[in-house]
């Protein structure tokens, strides 16, 4: 869904970037070793959408949980984000680490949003259940 979004945005105009969440706090670990980061903040903001998907999957370092912290910080209220994640929020301190960063990060992120629980079997386990079926048929 967050894709879909993210292509209709596009369609209408809009800047969307798309980072699964490893793939982003790896960028921003290199930026910061390079000093780029002050540079980085700067693009941050030529987004109009920016997609985060897969929040959760993998447990993130300090250094990477905070500074996905101070990238929703940097957009928070000055551009719109979409964040996917598998885990209940209460289960996100695990991967960030640290409580008081996640429930500061979880406070900019739920301020002023939508929030859509998606609950069921994934369109991947569908799609290969149905395939399994026609397998079968066949």
């Amino acid at each position: 869904m967050a894709i879909a979004l993210a292509l209709c945005a596009c369609r209408q105009g809009y800047r969307v970037r798309y980072w699964n969440a490893p793939g982003l706090i790896t960028h921003l670990q290199l930026a910061q070793h390079e000093h780029r980061l002050i540079q980085m903040e700067k693009q941050w903001l030529n987004q109009d959408l920016v997609v985060v998907d897969e929040v959760g999957f993998v447990p993130y370092t300090p250094e990477g949980a905070q500074l996905f912290f101070r990238f929703i910080g940097y957009r928070y209220e000055r551009g719109s984000c979409i964040v996917t994640s598998n885990l209940e929020f209460a289960q996100w301190s695990a991967i960030f680490g640290e409580e008081r960063l996640t429930d500061a990060l979880l406070d900019r992120l739920t301020h002023r949003c939508h929030i859509l629980l998606m609950n069921g079997a994934s369109c991947r386990f569908r799609q290969s259940m149905k395939r399994q079926e026609e397998g079968m048929t066949n």
